[in-house]
């Protein structure tokens, strides 16, 4: 018991990442709510076009991603501004294959599935795993954002192609991601199905998640939102993400919990 104490204690000192709990979940899905919003925001409110947006939410998540690789243990108010970077910038890329380059949904969410397999594919040879807590060397943390990344880019281009391609309302699409993340739930805890495989499957369904419920909350009535606009809803989002972010700090000074 001893020996275990002091192996969590380092890990918790030397480890970089979050752990993955009821918090990490809610706050990875008001992040990516944010991240709709926000992209939305530049892109479409402010009339800066997708090149421009990508060029700006890029230059964010460099920043921070550089600030979160130069630590030596996991910050979380660093650690979740590189999600709300991977999530903005995943509404970018998503949003100029789709529409810029005129991929389309279906396809676009095809080239982003497969960038996603080959970072995991690629994550899995060099360490034989796919482990996403305790994330310690540089290396591993950088595979572990690039499929994050990649992960999120597709969520934002499956929560398009199920409101565009099968005109799922946006309430209808909020349901149908929610079903799906519940369903992995009840795997997780009723199978023995490999449980880095689900983090990955619920990480992506909570994107088109977090998109279609930033969409309800934006677009007009006409469209099935709520039409609070792009700068409200990020406004309300950062307001949450801050509360949550300081209920997450306080908890890491303790000794780590249980994951789910």
């Amino acid at each position: 018991m001893e020996r275990d104490f002091y192996r969590s204690a380092f890990e918790n000192k030397a480890n970089k990442v979050a752990r993955i709990t009821l918090l990490f979940w809610l706050m990875k899905v008001i992040a990516t709510t944010l991240g709709e919003t926000l992209g939305d925001f530049i892109s479409m409110t402010l009339n800066m076009g997708y090149i421009a947006g990508i060029g700006i939410t890029f230059a964010f998540f460099a920043i921070v991603l550089a600030a979160q690789i130069s630590l030596r243990r996991y910050v979380p108010s660093v650690y979740w501004l590189v999600i709300i970077g991977t999530t903005t910038l995943g509404t970018e890329i998503s949003d100029f294959l789709d529409r810029t380059w005129h991929l389309g949904y279906t396809l676009g969410s095809l080239v982003l599935a497969g960038c996603l397999l080959l970072t995991l594919l690629a994550w899995h040879r060099k360490y034989h795993n796919l482990n996403v807590y305790p994330v310690t060397a540089v290396p591993k943390e950088l595979f572990y954002w690039t499929a994050i990344l990649f992960s999120n880019s597709l969520g934002t281009a499956f929560g398009d192609f199920l409101g565009d391609d099968l005109g799922l309302s946006y309430l209808q699409g909020a349901m149908v991601t929610a079903g799906v993340i519940v369903l992995v739930l009840l795997l997780h805890y009723l199978t023995k199905i490999n449980h880095n495989l689900l983090f990955w499957i619920a990480f992506v369904f909570t994107r088109p998640f977090g998109a279609t419920f930033g969409d309800l909350l934006t677009k007009p009535h006409a469209k099935g939102g709520l039409d609070l606009g792009t700068l409200n809803a990020s406004l309300v989002a950062i307001a949450l993400m801050i509360v949550l972010v300081v209920i997450e700090h306080r908890l890491s000074r303790r000794m780590p919990g249980t994951t789910i």
